[in-house]
């Protein structure tokens, strides 16, 4: 399996294949690069690696055509006097940036200083750039676009574990499960090697539960499908909790040796009886019977969630009650059985763990806890005092642009497109002061920018990922990026320089990764027993993986510790949490009483049907990068609105008919596709694209307020045909 590439010259010591990672979803599926005559290059098939095996989707394929000059950028853009974009020198376009930082803080004070990172960037840049923030911007407003992907199961696995990590066991133990509820994920489309887990799942005589309003191309591979109305995941739970309290399936000694707080959740959940449940979801009672039977009828079983429940103003009491379920049956903290969290960007696991969101300090520490800030700041050689407090989350830094924060540096993310409520996001970000954006390619974001730096990508650069097992990846250089493009650690050691800090930023990534180490040593997310040559030589290490303390009593720098007669030892890392303990105080997971409760907009007669949103199989979040490759546009080369031939009929719309989406954020207009494969109260949009049909036009900012995540997956809308 093996495509043609781009053409472009090897770095030295590359005429054999580069063991890499794809830089797409949070698989970080192992592939190799390899330059063939002609100076193109390839990606082949890298069987070593256990996630995919070699097995690869058609964007991990096709990465390589993004590489192109005629796809990236190459060149510093500046706004000229005219308003046009124009080629510039990188001294030029960073004294840009850095002038007006530093005029923004004088005037108005550092917090009129915004930073908005991306689940993209590598576990160094991610570092470096909550660093840039606090020590030399002395910002608090600070975020990334990872808020808008898996913060909903992070607060809700926190609460109950007293640790987020997205799977919690690795990918090879779904296989060997009993049963998996897979809640509002479509891996089929969105990380299609990951759907051989599930076949092998069902091959090995385990069952399968797809939870999604759409009968997509996962649910078609269920033994049982539940279709319920979007925005009802939470009562969904809450009615198969009842079920397994009514009919005696609790695991009674599990919850008395492992837990704390059964009473009040079962007091909760015994509040949303089935057929109450029924005319909430859409789901009929039997079904929630034969769902309660398959999930306790094993030994071991999962759930398994992604955007579905998790982008809701109630995302986080939503995971909460499959979480509930999952401890009132004895299935967490067990060989084979757990709760986890499909987590969807690159380095969407990594980003969240070591500073660039608006709460936390490297090592998933908690930025408002005195022990962390003395630590981090001991590393960074800063007083404690001197690190500003959490800031605005992701929508409300950038709801607040143009007003409260001024100016804003954007690395790795294209809002644009990606943010909820779309066209006011676009409109915060032409109010700002200035704004300056890193990235590959002239995003829409980007193109709004007075200052544009074209920055290396993943082949064109080492660094580091976190996948969403927890497994710590090193991403490797394969060639040498075009003249004219430099890297995001050199733009943010550059521009600390500019503003008065000339140390601190190193430009190498192994350097930052040592920082890094020591950063997040002692913390949730433990590195310090990892680097690079282990990355190398092991395919990877699970983190925590803590660096045992030498003989000497002293940290050990490289992971190991000298035992005598014995020689080094590393720490193996953990590919399994929670066997013995959860991360809690007292070593017991928490149950968490959640109640039903609406969604933030619901249908009524002017807005009468429910939208929902999210990806098809070709193109990657905002497709700021895949909308560059033609095989990928070919095969999804525009929106649409999917609709129930019931509801096209009341429309008197056809196959193809343009129908204008009406929220009462705006207006996208996308050719109808009509099928039987969703609920007739629904309509769903891919969100890849900008312009008139853009579907995050229209979604709702209303967050959750404990994650802070918008409710992109339900809003009420009306559907006409537009003529």
């Amino acid at each position: 399996m093996q495509n043609t590439g781009t053409h472009r010259t090897a770095a030295p010591g590359t005429a054999t294949p580069t063991p890499t990672h794809c830089p797409y979803c949070a698989l970080q599926c192992g592939m190799s690069l390899a330059p063939v005559e002609g100076g193109t290059v390839e990606v082949v098939e890298r069987t070593d690696f256990p996630v995919n095996r070699g097995a690869l989707c058609g964007k991990g394929r096709t990465a390589p055509q993004v590489l192109a000059p005629g796809a990236r950028l190459t060149s510093p853009l500046v706004r000229s006097g005219d308003g046009a974009l124009v080629p510039a020198g990188w001294d030029d376009a960073l004294d840009r940036i850095a002038g007006n930082l530093e005029r923004t803080r004088a005037r108005y004070g550092a917090d009129a200083l915004g930073v908005f990172g991306g689940g993209g960037l590598t576990n160094e840049k991610a570092y470096a750039l909550g660093k840039f923030a606090r020590v030399v911007l002395g910002t608090s407003q600070i975020d990334y676009n990872g808020r808008f992907c898996m913060s909903s199961a992070a607060a809700a696995g926190t609460r109950a574990f007293g640790l987020d990590r997205g799977l919690p066991f690795p990918l090879e133990d779904i296989p060997r499960t009993g049963c998996v509820i897979l809640v509002g994920s479509n891996p089929a489309e969105t990380m299609p090697p990951f759907l051989r887990y599930l076949t092998e799942l069902r091959e090995n005589g385990g069952t399968l539960i797809v939870v999604d309003p759409r009968r997509t191309k996962t649910a078609e591979q269920a033994d049982l499908h539940l279709a319920p109305r979007p925005g009802t995941d939470l009562a969904l739970a809450l009615g198969m909790l009842h079920l397994v309290v009514a009919e005696g399936r609790v695991d009674q000694g599990y919850v008395e040796e492992r837990t704390s707080g059964w009473e009040e959740a079962r007091a909760a959940a015994m509040a949303h009886w089935p057929e109450y449940v029924e005319r909430i979801t859409g789901v009929s009672v039997p079904e929630l019977r034969e769902a309660v039977r398959m999930f306790c009828a094993p030994e071991a079983a999962m759930v398994l969630t992604a955007r579905g429940p998790e982008q809701q103003a109630k995302g986080t009491d939503t995971v909460g009650a499959w979480i509930n379920l999952c401890l009132a049956t004895g299935r967490a903290g067990r060989p084979l059985s757990g709760y986890g969290c499909l987590t969807g960007q690159g380095n969407g696991q990594g980003g969240r763990e070591h500073g660039q969101k608006a709460d936390q300090l490297p090592g998933y520490r908690k930025l408002t806890d005195p022990a962390a800030r003395r630590h981090v700041a001991g590393v960074w050689g800063v007083d404690p005092d001197s690190l500003p407090g959490p800031g605005r989350s992701a929508y409300e830094l950038l709801d607040a642009l143009g007003t409260d924060v001024r100016s804003l540096l954007v690395m790795g993310s294209n809002p644009v497109v990606s943010a909820p409520r779309a066209a006011h996001v676009e409109g915060r970000l032409r109010s700002l002061d200035f704004l300056a954006v890193c990235d590959v390619v002239l995003s829409e974001t980007a193109a709004l920018a007075d200052v544009v730096l074209p920055v290396t990508q993943w082949a064109e650069e080492t660094g580091t990922t976190t996948n969403l097992e927890g497994r710590v990846l090193l991403r490797r250089r394969a060639i040498t990026p075009p003249d004219g493009v430099r890297g995001d650690l050199e733009v943010l050691h550059s521009l600390a320089g500019r503003l008065g800090v000339e140390k601190g930023f190193p430009t190498e990534p192994e350097e930052v990764f040592e920082e890094l180490r020591r950063a997040s040593a002692g913390g949730p997310a433990d590195y310090s027993g990892i680097d690079y040559r282990r990355l190398a030589r092991e395919n990877g290490v699970f983190w925590p993986c803590p660096a045992p303390p030498a003989p000497d009593g002293t940290d050990d720098t490289d992971g190991t510790t000298d035992v005598p007669g014995t020689g080094p030892v590393p720490h193996p890392g953990t590919p399994r949490l929670f066997l013995d303990r959860f991360a809690t105080d007292d070593g017991r997971a928490r149950f968490v009483p959640v109640a039903h409760r609406p969604s933030a907009e619901e249908p009524d007669d002017e807005y009468p049907v429910l939208l929902t949103t999210g990806r098809v199989v070709a193109q990657y979040q905002s497709g700021a990068q895949t909308r560059r490759v033609a095989e990928l546009n070919a095969a999804a080369p525009g929106p649409f609105v999917e609709l129930h031939p019931r509801l096209a009929a009341r429309l008197g719309a056809a196959e193809g008919d343009p129908l204008a989406v009406v929220s009462r954020r705006g207006r996208a207009v996308a050719p109808a596709r009509i099928t039987t494969g969703i609920r007739p109260d629904t309509v769903f949009m891919p969100f890849h694209w900008p312009g008139a049909g853009r579907a995050n036009t229209l979604t709702n900012p209303a967050l959750d307020p404990t994650s802070r995540m918008p409710e992109f997956k339900v809003c009420a809308v009306r559907v006409e045909v537009a003529r």
